[in-house]
């Protein structure tokens, strides 16, 4: 079996909806199929290979790839902000990056770098506490109405 066709017939099974996600740091997506929930390192694996195949943003938003089922904008946005939550903070830390415009578009805000600077701008009051950071991020992205983030209701 070549590579190539390995990598296909992974990206087939892991199109199918996941039942019970069981991921590991790297989140949800092809890595997850893969990987799985494998402690420490491995999970670098996981992540390059989510990010190289795209296929994390993906699993979010069409429910597939050991993610959550992500029927409503509101609940898609929080599922994606907890299995995103490392490199969500790091984003929102720095202001910019992937992980901040993924969620700018699930959460169909209109401009991605305003949704950063307004994340940063609120990073300490956001991050300070570590239960309900979706919460905290889902209804800022609501109050502030520039932003137009017209999935989340």
């Amino acid at each position: 079996m070549t590579l190539r066709n390995a990598v296909v017939g992974l990206a087939l099974f892991a199109s199918a909806p996941a039942l019970a996600a069981e991921y590991g740091a790297a989140g949800c997506g092809l890595g997850s199929v893969i990987i799985g929930n494998k402690p420490g390192f491995v999970q670098v694996f996981a992540a390059t290979t989510n990010g190289t195949f795209a296929s994390q943003t993906f699993g979010i938003s069409s429910g597939t790839s050991n993610c959550a089922d992500t029927s409503s904008g509101a609940k898609s946005a929080k599922a994606f902000i907890e299995t995103n939550r490392e490199a969500l903070v790091k984003d929102m830390a720095r202001g910019s990056g992937e992980t901040l415009r993924s969620l700018a578009a699930v959460a169909g805000c209109s401009d991605a770098g305003a949704v950063g600077s307004m994340l940063q701008s609120r990073f300490d009051s956001l991050v300070g506490k570590n239960e309900g950071l979706a919460d905290r991020v889902v209804g800022s992205l609501k109050a502030d109405e520039t932003l137009a983030c017209n999935n989340l209701g």
